[in-house]
C-alpha cells in the first residue's frame, strides 16, 4: 500500500480530540445530550400512547413549548422543564457529573 505524500493531520485522532482542538466540544456534547433526551421523551410518548397535546396539558404548558422540548435540533432545555416533562410522564430525571 502506498503512503500518502501529505497525510491527514487528524487521521488516527479521536473525535473528542478534534472537537476539543476546534473548541466546539461543549456545544457538540450539549446538542447530543439534548437529542438523546428528546428521543427518549418521544419514545415514552409512543410507548404509552400519550399525545403531545395530552402531555402539554399535564405539564400546564403550550403545545408549541412542548414541541421545542421534543425538537432534537433545539439545544435549549432547562432542568426544571425536563423534570416537569418527566414527572408528567411518571418518570424522574437523574444526572451525574463524570470526569472529563
Amino acid at each position: 500500500m502506498k503512503t500518502p505524500s501529505h497525510p491527514n493531520k487528524h487521521r488516527g485522532t479521536a473525535l473528542r480530540d478534534f472537537l476539543t482542538e476546534e473548541k466546539i466540544l461543549p456545544e457538540v456534547e450539549a446538542l447530543a445530550m439534548k437529542k438523546a433526551i428528546a428521543l427518549q421523551l418521544q419514545r415514552i410518548l409512543d410507548q404509552e400512547q400519550i399525545s403531545k397535546t395530552q402531555l402539554a396539558n399535564r405539564m400546564k404548558t403550550s403545545r408549541a413549548a412542548l414541541d421545542r422540548i421534543l425538537n432534537p435540533a433545539s439545544a435549549s432545555l432547562t432542568l426544571a422543564t425536563l423534570a416537569k416533562a418527566a414527572a408528567a410522564l411518571g418518570h424522574r430525571v437523574t444526572l451525574r457529573l463524570e470526569p472529563a
